[in-house]
């Protein structure tokens, strides 16, 4: 299971803690006001319930009292609606409610003599219930309507919901600005690192861009810049071990060669030991030609509008192949890459087919839709084992089908080299199996033109 991102994680705990805040102050808000206004509906209720009473008592004073004229004198609006009992009978103004409204254990607590306030459902509707003593025979009530109290609830609640869901949503975008601010001089770093991985040990990090992160940004560089120092001094050493031993190989093959011409006056095992000693002077002076490039390939591509078809046509002439060998599946073969890695790529594939792959089948240019340009060398050998593809192209590994060739001279750093020289590009090398046999060496280089 893959791990969320820093950015994600936190961006999702500013959306949880603005959401839980967010849900407490909306819970208490909701409470406060719920309190608030009930109890305020219910001391209004109450007044009205008393002075109604009071106007009922009055009405009721007399010989021969007239309840429904009484009852229907209160101004009770529309969401107030009298009940009264007197010696167990019940009045009201309209036949809707009676008896039955009033709850047992509140009829018994106003016919006791006090006054009581009880919130019920009647008919699926919220009403406070108000029931005040006028005698010992007469008790009033007064029902009140909560529905319009309940709607504002509904409302406040929804509108609460809202806020709640908008807090939420501006903690998460808070989250992730705050991580895309916080991450971005990390995201400098990643990709100044990729361009030194690149090549380019030329890239710093502004020390002007944060003054809390100058000491982070300064030891960066400083850590760059020994880098450099410490692959151009390694890169130097190697180039002039090698340039060094150019003279005296040069000298050694000289005297090798003469030997070589003179073999027919020597006896056999001295003529042996002159053909050893001149086959292996000849490995040594590649090896260190080898070495050479590889020293060059430290420093990054020098790219430039070439055209990889005319360089593939040109080796094969090196090479002594046949020019129509090479196919390019676009008349545009120009790419922006390094003159000098490309023609050093396609040789050491070549050669590389020629000694170990039976030689070479095809050359195959192509552009991807993406902007990158691939080399295909297909040949017609055993193919590389599934095994050695990955160690194929480090240094000094020398292939099953290059041990089982007896003869073989080479010096393992061939596909090193083009591995290496794709890198400087942005590329990559890989082999894989030719359909029909063979193997399929492919170069990857970011920077096809057309």
């Amino acid at each position: 299971m893959n791990r969320l991102g820093l950015r994600t994680r936190v961006t999702a705990a500013f959306a949880v803690g603005a959401s839980l805040l967010a849900a407490a102050m909306a819970l208490f808000s909701y409470d406060l006001t719920r309190r608030s206004l009930l109890e305020e509906r219910e001391r209004t209720a109450v007044r009205a319930a008393f002075f109604d009473a009071a106007v009922v008592r009055s009405g009721l004073d007399t010989d021969a009292p007239d309840i429904a004229a009484v009852l229907g004198s209160l101004d009770t609006g529309s969401t107030r609606r009298p009940l009264l009992q007197r010696d167990g009978q019940w009045y009201a103004r309209s036949a809707e409610i009676g008896g039955s409204s009033i709850p047992d254990d509140l009829r018994r607590t106003v016919a006791s003599g006090t006054p009581a306030v009880q919130r019920v459902r009647s008919e699926g509707q919220p009403v406070l219930l108000v029931g005040v003593p006028i005698s010992p025979t007469v008790s009033y009530y007064e029902i009140t309507s909560l529905r319009e109290v309940e709607q504002t609830f509904q409302l406040v609640a929804l509108t609460l919901t809202a806020v709640a869901i908008m807090v939420a949503g501006s903690g998460a975008a808070l989250g992730w600005y705050a991580t895309r601010h916080s991450l971005r001089p990390l995201t400098a770093v990643a990709d100044a690192a990729e361009r030194i991985a690149a090549g380019d040990l030329e890239t710093r990090l502004d020390t002007a861009t944060d003054p809390d992160l100058a000491r982070f940004s300064t030891s960066f560089n400083h850590m760059v810049e020994q880098l450099a120092r410490h692959l151009e001094r390694n890169r130097r050493f190697a180039a002039d071990v090698s340039h060094e031993l150019r003279s005296p190989l040069q000298t050694l093959a000289a005297a090798a060669s003469v030997l070589q011409r003179r073999r027919e006056h020597h006896d056999e095992r001295t003529a042996m030991a002159a053909g050893l000693v001149a086959d292996e002077i000849s490995r040594f002076q590649r090896l260190v030609d080898d070495l050479i490039q590889l020293a060059r390939t430290e420093q990054p591509a020098n790219r430039e509008c070439v055209d990889v078809a005319d360089l593939s046509r040109e080796v094969c002439r090196n090479q002594g192949l046949p020019e129509r060998l090479v196919q390019a599946s676009s008349a545009r073969t120009a790419w922006r890459v390094d003159r000098r890695r490309v023609v050093q790529i396609l040789h050491n594939l070549v050669e590389n087919a020629v000694r170990y792959g039976g030689g070479p089948v095809a050359i195959r240019l192509s552009c991807g839709a993406n902007g990158t340009g691939v080399i295909e060398v297909d040949d017609a050998g055993p193919g590389v084992p599934v095994q050695d593809r990955e160690v194929v192209f480090d240094r000094f590994v020398r292939g099953r089908a290059a041990h089982a060739r007896a003869g073989t001279d080479g010096t393992g750093l061939g596909l090193a080299l083009v591995a290496e020289h794709a890198a400087a590009h942005g590329g990559r090398a890989v082999v894989t199996d030719r359909p029909g046999g063979g193997a399929r060496f492919q170069v990857l280089l970011p920077g096809c033109v057309g």
